[in-house]
């Protein structure tokens, strides 16, 4: 019998980030991103996408959704989760054009999907 494949989910995802040290919950606010427990607020020149990770649902587009793994230049580090389709948020996909994603652009499509040079 073949063996079950873990599929990996977005709470589990966001527990291991938060294992390895994604603490904060960071919100788009007002074009800035806040770190909800702390209160400090970032432009995106002070952010950086340390990793991302899409969730795709298999027979709910609902369950679309993109998790960041995002390090603030001082150091902060947490997650903000967006959908991605036709419910992305446009607000955090013209933020994210502006971040650096591991020493590069990110490119986020009008749909919310992303993709890196």
């Amino acid at each position: 019998m073949p063996e079950a494949i873990e599929v990996p989910t977005l709470a589990g995802t966001m527990d291991e980030l938060a294992g390895r040290g994604f603490t904060e919950h960071f919100i788009l606010a007002n074009g800035s991103l806040w770190a909800a427990d702390s209160g400090q607020v970032f432009p995106a020149e002070e952010v950086m996408i340390a990793e991302y990770h899409r969730f795709e649902g298999a027979s709910d587009p609902d369950d679309m959704a993109i998790l960041y793994a995002i390090q603030t230049r001082n150091g902060l580090r947490g997650t903000l989760v967006d959908a991605f389709g036709v419910y992305a948020d446009p607000g955090v996909g013209a933020f994210m054009r502006k971040v650096v994603a591991r020493g590069q652009a990110l490119h986020v499509v009008a749909t919310g999907a992303l993709t890196l040079p």
